[in-house]
């Protein structure tokens, strides 16, 4: 500990001790859109790995943790819309006498679909029954139509089918 101009000792390094009111400042900027990364790189924050710890040990603060994630994450949703729809320094002036005009700016194009990208690619990765890509696979037959089935006549086997039947190995649900 140091003194400061007044006498009054001050505490050097960063928060070690969980307050509520640590806890909803770290909570409300996770809200609003700023990573914990960022967060921590105040010095007046904790570390990282504190706040790791807060959130393994802290059952009030993991949920409250987890309800910011939540919410960051409807931000950054959000973000992407106001990042697609703006479409300020898309174009530029050009002053040359040979080019003169108005020219688009691929660069400003393409940094505005990697932000987007980079936020889909995150959103679904920090909720991805909400925000990832749904995949689903369906079997079907001939044409897009039935599977066709057909039964077997256990008296029309030979030997050596049944023997190869009795070797598969069904799952349990199955039988």
């Amino acid at each position: 500990m140091t003194e400061n101009a007044d006498g009054e000792a001050v505490k050097n390094g960063r928060p070690t001790i969980f307050t509520p009111e640590l806890a909803a400042t770290i909570t409300t900027r996770l809200m609003a859109g700023e990573s914990l990364r960022s967060i921590c790189r105040d010095p007046s924050m904790p570390a990282r790995s504190t706040v790791h710890l807060w959130i393994a040990t802290n059952s009030s603060f993991s949920d409250q943790y987890a309800r910011a994630c939540e919410i960051r994450a409807e931000e950054l949703f959000d973000e992407m819309f106001d990042i697609a729809d703006n479409a300020q320094n898309d174009w530029m002036a050009r002053h040359g006498e040979d080019d003169a005009g108005w020219q688009v700016n691929g660069d400003n194009i393409q940094r505005a679909r990697l932000r987007v990208d980079t936020r889909k690619w995150a959103l679904a990765r920090m909720n991805s029954k909400k925000f990832g890509d749904k995949v689903t696979q369906e079997v079907v037959g001939k044409d897009g139509g039935p599977i066709a089935t057909t039964s077997i006549d256990p008296k029309k086997l030979s030997k050596a089918q049944i023997e190869a039947l009795a070797t598969i190995r069904l799952p349990a649900d199955s039988r």
